[in-house]
């Protein structure tokens, strides 16, 4: 089941969610909106090696002309909200203007953990240039019902790779996965 507005807010109050900063306009009907943070970064090599550490340089998105991202290129965003979800998944999707503007906001990680505590970084890539902006709507929340007790959440998982508070984009920790 997908919580609807009353029921995210009910989770808010109870601290089962919590969303920095918090604004009610951005609560929608069952989902709330979150905003591109003030950084991107872009991987240093042409060429990445899923078992080396790819290293990225990240740049602040100017405050009034904004940035022009470019096709072909991956780009590692971040939601200017810190988000903490403590007994619900969470799912983070693209706003339906921001598709229209051929603007996808990940690549395969939209599903967070239970315990996710954290900005979250956005694989970004766009179908053609397309101006961008921090702090502008990039996407949306939406939290299902989990069913049965959690062993483990995320912020407390040994091997978590992602758990270190930042506001900044992540590179992928693929390199520190045994395989």
């Amino acid at each position: 089941m997908i919580l609807t507005d009353q029921q995210i807010l009910a989770e808010i109050e109870k601290g089962t969610i919590v969303i920095e900063p918090y604004d009610r306009s951005c609560l929608g009907t069952n989902s709330y909106d979150v905003h591109l943070g003030q950084y991107l970064s872009t991987y240093r090599d042409e060429v990445l090696d899923a078992r080396k550490h790819n290293e990225i340089d990240t740049f602040e998105i100017p405050e009034t002309e904004g940035f022009v991202l470019q096709p072909g290129k991956l780009y590692l965003g971040v939601t200017q909200e810190y988000t903490e979800t403590h007994a619900t998944v969470p799912f983070l999707e693209g706003k339906s203007s921001v598709g229209r503007l051929g603007i996808d906001i990940h690549a395969t990680a939209g599903k967070g953990d239970v315990g996710f505590c954290n900005h979250w970084t956005l694989e970004i890539s766009v179908s053609m240039p397309v101006r961008v902006y921090r702090h502008m709507p990039i996407g949306q929340l939406i939290y299902f019902m989990v069913q049965g007790n959690v062993n483990t959440f995320y912020n407390r998982k040994l091997n978590a790779k992602y758990n270190d508070r930042t506001d900044r984009p992540v590179e992928s920790m693929m390199w520190k996965n045994n395989w």
